[in-house]
Order: structure tokens, then C-alpha cells, then sequence
């Protein structure tokens, strides 16, 4: 006889086997294909022809999805990144929490909610969901944009408060006889989540170390996987979330050198996961729900999209994010989420709110889950009406042994010039059709196309080319591209042009180590030319300019390890000012008499403080 439950992982495979390929063919997405194919295998449709067990549990196994999907985000973002985007995740992150339980609280008690219900479900609908806007940013190529950054820092904030929030339920509920919180529980947690972090921090990468020394992947990947599976269990053990210890971990090992084997061996298993979480999503659509007060869900549903989205366009337009990027962030994270189907459940057990408002609230953050991948299809509909559709890109030659060049401003067409004229032939990329045109006309190959695509870098030959010249003006998709080129061609001599300190930095983060600053040499010729010009001798000048350009170079690798703190290297770079000063005054003592030039007095030391783009008075 065939076994019950294998029928349904069967069906379930079947699911997330068709849905995504249709979602993507009908441009919906695949994020909708799941939604849409729980709900035909849900229990309103075929689940009572292959005796459907609970969807609950189903939902609850399946959230394990959304746990490997942050451990694997964790990953990505290393502690130093992660510091540096303190101010969006608690600024921008509490701002938005606030406001928008403020203003659905207001609703709900002039709807006749008591305070405390409409407080208690303000919180809840203010959380948007981790699992869908990650999904749905990945999907579609903008994580790595300003709003997509943006969104993710929201959304890590509101992961750190659902563990409050979920702990707070028994205060809303005035009728508990002690509405009280236990401080030892609290304790508990916090030794907890600083005992995930001693461990990743200290014992993971020894731990990997040893697995890698046997040669056996298989036992790589299960050491990854136990990895995200322990640390869930301990975090649901004190009470907290299993996904937020999950980012723990990923970030706190993220600066392993085990790091891209890990991600690859996760990655199969946290997508089938999610996929199999929004699918359940899908499933838990009560429809009797539906069919019983259609207007009513809808008016909910309506209310909670609008006003989350119009509140986070406001502060994406005052944290300085564009028109269009401003709405895309409010869009991506107008629903509701993961974590309102535990308060509300919560919140039903305490009596906080009643089990009939409880079903109607949760229906409708799933449905509002189900609305964005359609908002975000209509914004694009919008986006291409907006704007003129770009040229078809051109496809590039493939070469072998030559050189790639990505940009083709002025900093490009140098390298090319030399390039050429010693018949070493180069490829040229610029996304620019103006400037491709206008260089074209002055019989220059160059192509048109975006060298971080990777079809592109492909039709270029990247893979069989001797060097890659990375001289991208624009800072994001200088980065965007040396990303690309490193994760698929990590083989290729990368040579990159940095407008800053900070660029230089970051590109370092993506393992490029051959960089040159675009206006640091052409300072320093200058510089020499005007210690000429003032009087000094040849020799001193060379000293001068030497010892300058060893200084500047130690001072930008050791500002490397805290780039992101503008206190520390505004301090670091006043100690290191004086001791430059010393050092050139201690190079003219050695000096012969009749090299040293014209003594000047000494000028006291100012330190210029940085620009917010981290550029400051060094280049």
C-alpha cells in the first residue's frame, strides 16, 4: 500500500517543481507560483483527495526555509559591513516600526478597539515579512541596490523586535492575573544569543577546519546544515527566533575562508525550503474566511498595504532614496508578516484579542503577502512606461589572452590607448550609449554593455582573458561588477580604478587587492612639481614625496579593519598626521646643508574631518 505521507512529499515537489517555472514564464514571479499552487493543493481544493495533514505543523516545519535563508544572508554580510549599516537598522528601522503601529493603533481604536488591541495589533502589522521581500529583491536582482539595502536593514531591525514583541503578548492581556515579565527568561535569552556569537565567533571556523581536512563534502554539507539546525534549536530553546540566530551565525562566520563552500552547500536546501514555506503560506488561506466576509478582508487588506507602503515611501524619500526607489522600498515591504501569525496566535491563547479577529488578521497578511509580487509587477509596468526602453546591448567578440576593460570614460581610454599601441589587444564594455557612440565615432572598439551581466563578461571571453581592467566611474557598479567577475572568474587579475578611500576599502571587501586611487598620483605629481616651484631640492623632494606615499599607503591598509567608524579614523588620522610631520622633519635633519631647501616655521596639524561619502581630504 503507498504510504500516506510520501503521496504528499510528492505532491509537494510536484508543487515547487511547476510553480516557480510558470511563475516565471508568465512573469508573476515565482514567489506567486508558490502562493498559487498552495492554494490548489491546499485543503479547500485537492487536500482531501491525498488526506492533507495539518497545515499548521506543515507551516511551522516549512519556516525552517526562512532560518537557512538568513543564516545564508548572515553569511554575506560581514561584522564590519554589518556595523557600518547601524544607522539604517536602528534609525530607519525604528522610525518605521513606530510610526507604522502608531497610526494602525490610532485606526483600531477609532474602529472601537481597546488601547491595548490596537496597540498589540498595530506592532504585529507593522512587521513586514523577511522571507517574501528577501525572496522577492533576490528574484529580481535588487538586493544589492540603495532600496534593497534599505529594506533589508528595516527588515533585520523588526526580526530583533518580533522577540520582544512575542515575549510582551501576556502584557497586553489586562485580564492575566500577573502581567509581569520574567526576568530570569529574559537573562536566559541574552546569555543565549552571546553564547551563539562566542561560538560562531571562536569555534565554528575550527570546527569547519577540521571537517575540510578530511576531503569528504558530504561532510561539509552536514556540518553546514547542523550548523543552522543547532543553532535554531538552541534559540527556540530560550525563546527567541530561530531565524535571528541563524543571521548571527552566518555574520559571525562570514569572514571564513569556508565561507563560499558553506554557501554552496546550503543553498539547494534553503531554496526547496522556502519554496516549500510559500507554498505553505499558500495553503493556509482559509477560504470559508473569504467567502464569509470578502469585503470586509479586502478592506483590511487594502488599509494595511496602503498605509504601510505610503509611510515607508516617506521615510525612503527622507532617508534620501528617489522617487521610484522610494516606492519600490515601500511596495517590497507593504505586507505583513511571518511573525504576525505567531503574535496573533499568541494573542488569541492570552485573550489579547478574540479567535474570530485573530483568523480574519491573519488571512489578511497572508493575502497582503500574496499582493506584492503583483505591486511590484504593476511598478514595473510603470518603471518601462516612464522610461525610454534602452538599445538591445551589443554582443562582444570573444578573445584569448587579451584584456577586458569595463568603462570607458577617461581613466579607461588611457589604459586602452597604451594598450593599442603596443598591440595588446583589449576588449572595451561601457553601459553608456551616449559615450559608446560618441566614442565610436572616432573609430575606437568599444562595445555596448553592462560588464556585470554575466552573459556579457561570457561573450567577452572572460574566461580565457589575461587581465581585467575595472575603470567603472560610478562607485555601486564599480563594486557590482567586481563582485560579478571575482564569484565567476576568480581566476582573472582584476585592476581597479578606486575615487576614494572608502571605494578602495570596498572593493578589498570583494578580494581585489590591485587598486589605484584616480586622483593619488596625479596629486602627488603636483605636489612634487610645487616643492620644485617653491624651492626645495631635488633630493628633498623625492624624500618628501617617498615618505608621504609610504605613509598614506600603511595608513590605508590599517584603516581598512574599521573603515566604517568615522571616529576612530578621524582620531588615527590626527596620530598619524604628527607622525608624518616627524618624519619629514626628521628626513630634512638628515639631509646634507646643501640639499636641504629654504627652512619654513612649522605649521600646526589640522585634521579635515570626512565627507559622509567617507572620501574626507585624502584621495
Amino acid at each position: 500500500m503507498v504510504s500516506a505521507q510520501l503521496i504528499q512529499v510528492a505532491v509537494f515537489l510536484a508543487a515547487a517543481a511547476i510553480a516557480a517555472p510558470l511563475g516565471r514564464f508568465t512573469r508573476m514571479g515565482a514567489v506567486l507560483g508558490y502562493l498559487a499552487a498552495g492554494v490548489i493543493i491546499g485543503p479547500y481544493v485537492l487536500g482531501p483527495l491525498y488526506a492533507l495533514n495539518d497545515v499548521g505543523e506543515i507551516l511551522h516545519f516549512a519556516e525552517f526555509g526562512v532560518v537557512m535563508l538568513l543564516f545564508v544572508i548572515g553569511l554575506e554580510l560581514r561584522p564590519i559591513r554589518l556595523w557600518s549599516m547601524r544607522s539604517a537598522i536602528f534609525g530607519l528601522g525604528t522610525v518605521q516600526l513606530v510610526a507604522t503601529a502608531a497610526v494602525l493603533a490610532a485606526i483600531g481604536i477609532g474602529l472601537g478597539l481597546a488601547p491595548a488591541q490596537a496597540l498589540f495589533i498595530g506592532l504585529a502589522l507593522s512587521l513586514s515579512s523577511t522571507a517574501f521581500a528577501l525572496q522577492v529583491l533576490e528574484e529580481k536582482g535588487e538586493l544589492t541596490t540603495r532600496h534593497g539595502r534599505l529594506a533589508f536593514s528595516v527588515l533585520l531591525f523588526q526580526d530583533l523586535a518580533a522577540i520582544p514583541l512575542i515575549a510582551l503578548v501576556p502584557l497586553f492581556a489586562f485580564a492575566a492575573a500577573e502581567p509581569s515579565m520574567d526576568v530570569g527568561r529574559a537573562l536566559f535569552a541574552i546569555a543565549t544569543i552571546l553564547g551563539v556569537i562566542v561560538v560562531g565567533r571562536f569555534l565554528l571556523s575550527r570546527l569547519y577546519r577540521i571537517v575540510a581536512a578530511t576531503g569528504v563534502r558530504e561532510a561539509m554539507t552536514a556540518s553546514a546544515l547542523l550548523t543552522v539546525v543547532g543553532v535554531a534549536l538552541v534559540m527556540e530553546a530560550a525563546g527567541l527566533s530561530a531565524a535571528l540566530g541563524a543571521f548571527i551565525a552566518g555574520a559571525l562566520i562570514a569572514d571564513s575562508e569556508y565561507r563560499h563552500q558553506i554557501e554552496a552547500d546550503i543553498a539547494p536546501f534553503e531554496g526547496l525550503l522556502l519554496a516549500v514555506f510559500f507554498i505553505a503560506v499558500g495553503m493556509s488561506i482559509d477560504l470559508a474566511v473569504l467567502a464569509s466576509e470578502p469585503f470586509k478582508l479586502l478592506a483590511v487588506v487594502l488599509g494595511l498595504v496602503v498605509l504601510k507602503a505610503a509611510i515607508l515611501y516617506l521615510l525612503g524619500r527622507w532617508w534620501g532614496l528617489d522617487g521610484a526607489a522610494a516606492r519600490r522600498l515601500g511596495l517590497v515591504l507593504s505586507q505583513g508578516g511571518e511573525f504576525a501569525f505567531v503574535l496573533f496566535g499568541a494573542g488569541a491563547l492570552e485573550g489579547v484579542i478574540d479567535r474570530s479577529l485573530a483568523n480574519l488578521l491573519t488571512l489578511a497578511v497572508t493575502l497582503s503577502m500574496a499582493a506584492t509580487p503583483l505591486l511590484l509587477l504593476i511598478d514595473d509596468a510603470i518603471n518601462r512606461t516612464s522610461k525610454p526602453e534602452p538599445p538591445e546591448y551589443e554582443t562582444p567578440p570573444g578573445g584569448d589572452g587579451h584584456v577586458i576593460i569595463a568603462g570607458f570614460g577617461r581613466f579607461g581610454q588611457i589604459a586602452a590607448r597604451v594598450l593599442r599601441a603596443r598591440r595588446i589587444p583589449f576588449t572595451a564594455l561601457d553601459s553608456n550609449i551616449v559615450q559608446v557612440d560618441f566614442v565610436k565615432r572616432f573609430g575606437a572598439q568599444i562595445y555596448y554593455g553592462d560588464a556585470g551581466r554575466l552573459d556579457i563578461l561570457r561573450a567577452a571571453g572572460a574566461d580565457k582573458a589575461r587581465a581585467f581592467v575595472l575603470a567603472i566611474d560610478n562607485v555601486e557598479s564599480s563594486l557590482r561588477v567586481a563582485d560579478m567577475v571575482r564569484k565567476h572568474f576568480p581566476d582573472l587579475a582584476i585592476y581597479a580604478r578606486a575615487r576614494d578611500r572608502t571605494h578602495v576599502h570596498k572593493l578589498m571587501d570583494l578580494g581585489v587587492t590591485i587598486i589605484e586611487r584616480e586622483t593619488f598620483l596625479a596629486a602627488l605629481a603636483l605636489t612634487k612639481t610645487l616643492l620644485r616651484g617653491l624651492g626645495l631640492r631635488e633630493a628633498e623632494v623625492k624624500r618628501l614625496i617617498e615618505t608621504f606615499k609610504r605613509q598614506d599607503e600603511r595608513r590605508l591598509y590599517e584603516d581598512y579593519q574599521y573603515y566604517t567608524d568615522l571616529e576612530k579614523l578621524q582620531a588615527n588620522a590626527r596620530s598619524q598626521a604628527t607622525e608624518l610631520e616627524e618624519l619629514f622633519a626628521r628626513d630634512v635633519e638628515e639631509l646634507p646643508e646643501e640639499e636641504r631647501g629654504p627652512v619654513t616655521e612649522r605649521a600646526p596639524v589640522e585634521v579635515t574631518a570626512q565627507e559622509p561619502d567617507g572620501r574626507g581630504s585624502g584621495g
